[in-house]
């Protein structure tokens, strides 16, 4: 579970990057590591690190797209704060 979490942040830097070399190499003690394969060597471009710190420093790399917004979810969300109230 632990190191699918991991390859699935990475698999989203790729997409969003366009860079299919990069990987996640587990290392001893749950720790992972960053590397990229596209000069034919790989490439560390971080140290080993826990899961969470991991995967911060992968999604810090290339952020995600922020999400489209429709006017429904926007009127959605006023109603919402309205009925709070």
């Amino acid at each position: 579970m632990r190191g699918t979490r991991a390859i699935s942040a990475v698999q989203k830097l790729k997409e969003r990057t366009g860079n299919t070399q990069y990987a996640a190499i587990g290392m001893p003690g749950g720790l992972f590591r960053l590397v990229d394969r596209a000069s034919g060597v790989e490439l560390p471009l971080s140290e080993p690190l826990p899961l969470d710190a991991f995967v911060s420093f992968v999604d810090a790399i290339s952020p995600a797209k922020p999400k489209r917004v429709s006017k429904l979810d926007v009127a959605f969300e006023a109603q919402i704060k309205r009925s709070k109230r």
